[in-house]
């Protein structure tokens, strides 16, 4: 019977850990991690402060937890659907189209988590700015590698610069973010859309297997 309200309290608590880190990502994806704050979220979210600060401790770990938590939804949104693509040009077409549609459609009230909180803290220092640059190493080396894979299968040209390629698809893909959230005009999505097309189509060794990807 104790093991049983033992197990009970920690599904309890990991129940009250997921809600309150959904909301501090929607939070710090509009206001930025400084937005968040243990008084705070137990306000809006009904709970006793004490709860929430036996869950976190402190204001920082609230911060790392909201970033890790963040890093395994964007996992989730935009490199998994990839990686059921065999590697080539359909391959890096789906990471970019999973990443305009993971910001689009708003997983994060403030579109992409990590462009919000990669500004906020990028001249900052301390451990919670070392997990966002983390974050920010992780998703270029896995663009770079998505592409580097690509050439090395042949699908790409041999003289292609994977990792000036892997740049100039997160400055699309990033632009059409900022755009949509400052503007809100979704027209960026499509104008990124294109750029990502016109740049892998003058890489690709058969530029026929990027004009299927849209159809």
């Amino acid at each position: 019977m104790a093991g049983t309200r033992t197990d009970g309290r920690v599904e309890r608590g990991n129940q009250t850990r997921r809600l309150v880190l959904g909301r501090t990502m929607d939070i710090a994806s509009v206001e930025g991690l400084e937005g968040l704050s243990i008084g705070r979220i137990a306000t809006e979210l009904g709970l006793s402060k004490s709860g929430v600060f036996a869950l976190f401790g402190s204001k920082e770990e609230l911060q790392l937890a909201t970033v890790r938590a963040a890093r395994a939804v964007f996992a989730d949104r935009v490199a998994r659907p990839a990686a059921a693509v065999p590697p080539g040009v359909g391959r890096i077409w789906r990471l970019c189209a999973a990443y305009l549609e993971y910001s689009r459609t708003r997983v994060f009230s403030g579109g992409c988590f990590f462009t919000t909180v990669a500004a906020e803290f990028g001249a900052r220092s301390g451990p919670v700015r070392d997990a966002v640059a983390a974050a920010r190493v992780e998703w270029c080396d896995h663009v770079t590698g998505i592409v580097e894979e690509a050439r090395v299968a042949g699908a790409l040209r041999a003289d292609t610069n994977a990792d000036q390629l892997a740049f100039e698809f997160m400055a699309l893909l990033e632009m059409a973010n900022a755009d949509s959230a400052l503007h809100r005009d979704d027209r960026s999505y499509d104008r990124a859309a294109a750029g990502v097309e016109a740049r892998l189509r003058a890489a690709a060794t058969d530029p026929a297997l990027v004009d299927a990807l849209r159809r």
